[in-house]
């Protein structure tokens, strides 16, 4: 810097010994070239003083972007529930203010992507409990999450989801062994429940727990009511039997009856 300097200062003394040798050759008188000379200075100074306060703009514009990215950082690393960001207090300002810009956009991008996992699993969480009738996972949704705070709402999603293929699977080997008993019986569901477990939509039927038992409590029935019939039947059998050996029916009359 001070070789440029140098150059600097030569360049204006050249400059000037130029103009000088010009006013000269011109004839211009000694008084006139004094105020010229002054001239030139003015505007130099002009110029240099401008070149000074751009530059002196240009340092409060860094520490004025400094002192904002250290407060942006402070309430950043509370959101994020992180330590405090340390900067090298031996660096340039320069250099400290892309420091601090950096480290601002790596926190807000942080923020960004867990308030996007957060709404993202939010929406998973709303339609498993709507199909399966559980509450919602507890969660402050008015702040950032931690990583922990994510890590059991994704552990929660998880086994809502593995609880629902428990439960489909019940469902529809449950619904497949009461449609058999329902034709075997002939039975006609009657009432709203029973038409629910039978509708085609599979995916519509809502898979509490509650709708669980009540789907194991009705197959239990209505096996209930084929074990009856089934006992009914082997008594009316039994006494049929009985009645051929009393009245000695042929057999080939047995076999065609039966």
């Amino acid at each position: 810097s001070e070789v440029l300097a140098a150059e600097a200062v030569g360049c204006l003394n050249r400059a000037m010994a130029m103009l000088r040798d010009i006013w000269e050759e011109i004839g211009i008188p000694e008084e006139q070239r004094l105020e010229r000379t002054d001239a030139v200075r003015k505007h130099i100074k002009s110029l240099l003083d401008m070149m000074v306060a751009e530059e002196e703009s240009l340092k409060e514009r860094l520490l004025k972007s400094i002192a904002l990215c250290r407060k942006e950082l402070d309430t950043l690393c509370k959101e994020l529930q992180l330590g405090s960001f340390e900067t090298e207090e031996d660096c340039t300002i320069l250099q400290m203010e892309k420091n601090l810009r950096t480290r601002v956009e790596v926190l807000q991008k942080q923020k960004r992507d867990r308030k996007q996992e957060l709404k993202a699993l939010q929406e998973q969480d709303q339609d498993l409990c709507d199909i399966l009738c559980t509450a919602l996972f507890s969660i402050d949704t008015g702040s950032v999450p931690s990583l922990e705070d994510l890590d059991r709402y994704r552990r929660h999603v998880a086994s809502l989801n593995t609880l629902k293929e428990q439960r489909r699977e019940e469902f529809v080997t449950n619904k497949r062994q009461i449609i058999l008993l329902m034709e075997e019986l002939d039975h006609t569901p009657d009432t709203s429940f029973e038409r629910d477990v039978v509708c085609e939509d599979e995916e519509a039927f809502c898979l509490s727990k509650d709708n669980i038992v009540a789907l194991q409590n009705l197959l239990q029935q209505l096996e209930g009511r084929r074990a009856l019939n089934e006992a009914v039947c082997a008594e009316l059998r039994a006494r049929i039997v009985a009645l051929w050996e009393r009245l000695q029916i042929p057999q080939e009359e047995r076999e065609s009856s039966a």
